[in-house]
């Protein structure tokens, strides 16, 4: 689910009020914001709507939610950053918030493609490839190391000037498997990389190296289906949602059986968001929801049927209206409906499918 930002001039009464919001929709079961709880408080994650609604959740568990929407570890570090006027600027360039000075330097070696003057940053600071900076707590790029700069995701720059043998260069220095682990999904999520034509030999290099080939449901959220592919071929699982995705149906339907509750609402995620309608046809009949909010990790501040509008799939729209989706659920960062966002994007077929089926 994306983050919040905090306004130019954050007011810590209002975060106050958005917390006891919170708590109010907590107990009278509002979906959107069971989902936010669901999202931002790691003690709620795996709960289900009924769980969240009936569990114990006190000004101090909506006060952390809140923080850490707004990509801040807790609310005493949120209360402090708004009172002391310390609140980060996001729209400040990565680079420029990075205090080292000399990993700043490395991270410009990085950008501009110079190995020398990397390995001379190196050299004068043996362990920089092991340290790591701050930028927030719970976004996907909060506390990267140096290689993790090499995947240009968050987008720094759109070239990639001689990447590979910067990232051996930091690779050779003596990164973490972690390291190695956690760019692999940075590369393979990544836009630039994919239009620089070396997602894929970076993916090989990462995994060579020692990278971790963990889930690829970041990666099929993000539509990079080459990348995916690579990484099966480094020891990826084919699980339900990954045949989902694909549209893999033989494989689906010896999945299905004994997948979790969990993978079936992730592939009916992906079948809605990639147009599988066999697949999501035959999710629907087996009694999945369609009406839930998305899962963590594949647009989880959405709905099924609004990531089938966005992504024009009009034949899983049909389906999803068919099988008993509702159009008036408004997504919980922008509250917009399906309507709403086929609207707002310009989409008059996915439009005109809904205004058919009397949405509003």
């Amino acid at each position: 689910m994306p983050h919040r930002h905090l306004p130019p001039s954050p007011n810590i009464r209002h975060l106050r009020d958005q917390a006891r919001d919170l708590i109010r929709g907590q107990k009278e079961g509002d979906r959107a914001v069971l989902q936010r709880i669901r999202e931002f408080h790691p003690s709620f994650d795996r709960l289900s709507d009924e769980q969240i609604t009936a569990a114990k959740f006190r000004l101090a568990d909506a006060f952390h939610a809140i923080a850490r929407e707004y990509m801040f570890e807790s609310w005493p570090k949120l209360k402090q950053a708004i009172e002391s006027a310390t609140v980060p600027n996001e729209e400040t360039p990565l680079e420029d918030r990075i205090t080292d000075p000399l990993f700043r330097q490395a991270v410009r070696c990085i950008d501009t493609g110079d190995v020398e003057g990397l390995k001379r940053v190196l050299i004068q600071r043996p362990n920089l490839v092991r340290q790591r900076v701050y930028f927030n707590a719970s976004n996907y790029f909060g506390h990267p190391g140096l290689l993790q700069f090499v995947a240009q995701n968050p987008i720094r720059q759109t070239t990639m000037p001689n990447v590979l043998e910067i990232a051996k260069t930091i690779i050779d220095a003596g990164v973490s498997r972690a390291d190695l682990t956690e760019t692999l999904s940075l590369v393979a999520t990544g836009r630039i990389p994919r239009e620089n034509h070396v997602q894929i030999k970076l993916i090989d290099l990462l995994c060579e190296r020692g990278a971790e080939v963990r889930s690829l449901i970041g990666v099929l959220a993000h539509g990079e289906f080459e990348a995916a592919g690579a990484m099966l071929r480094h020891g990826g699982q084919v699980t339900l949602p990954v045949a989902a995705a694909f549209g893999w149906l033989s494989e689906f339907e010896a999945l299905l059986p004994s997948a979790s509750a969990g993978d079936r609402h992730l592939a009916l995620a992906f079948s809605a968001q990639f147009g599988r309608v066999q697949v999501l046809m035959r999710l629907l009949d087996a009694g999945e929801d369609p009406n839930r909010y998305n899962p963590p990790g594949a647009h989880a501040h959405s709905t099924p049927l609004h990531q089938a509008v966005i992504h024009e799939q009009g034949e899983a729209v049909k389906v999803l209206l068919e099988a008993g989706a509702r159009a008036d659920i408004p997504d919980t960062l922008f509250r917009g409906t399906a309507l709403g966002w086929a609207e707002h994007e310009n989409l008059p077929q996915m439009a005109a499918i809904l205004r058919e089926r009397g949405s509003r």
